[in-house]
């Protein structure tokens, strides 16, 4: 197992509790660390079989650009999307930083970390896949 993590990402976004946050926008700052086995990658010196940080970066860029009124919406949506690109992230962490946050008195910055790991699948079900589903009866009426 490695881990694969992206430190400092700044964006400027609209994001807040409040409309007026959603409307003037503020900077924030994202990190990301994700656990995977990246022994493949080091053995056979390909991007494709690691987690490709130039593509988490993108996901996280996507995610910020979409107004949530929670940090914690934000980091929710970020980690599930990243359990969904790449099949070999074991966990996920993501902090999110809000500068200057209006909490009426001096604070550098708020922050949200959220750690998930990949859900696992109930060993007592199996899942159906769209081979094994009926077609809709057509409506010919």
């Amino acid at each position: 197992m490695g881990l694969v993590s992206l430190k400092g990402l700044e964006f400027f976004a609209y994001h807040g509790y409040y409309d007026e946050e959603q409307k003037v926008g503020n900077k924030y700052s994202v990190d990301i660390t994700v656990k995977a086995d990246l022994k493949t990658a080091a053995v056979q010196d390909e991007l494709s079989q690691t987690v490709n940080y130039e593509a988490l970066y993108k996901i996280v860029k996507d995610k910020m650009q979409i107004r949530c009124r929670l940090l914690e919406h934000i980091g929710y949506e970020i980690i599930q999307s990243i359990f969904l690109e790449f099949l070999e992230a074991q966990w996920v962490e993501v902090s999110i930083a809000k500068y200057n946050p209006p909490i009426g008195g001096v604070c550098k910055e708020a922050r949200v970390t959220l750690t998930e790991k990949r859900p696992q699948p109930d060993p007592g079900t199996e899942s159906v896949g769209l081979e094994n589903k009926k077609p809709l009866a057509s409506d010919d009426s």
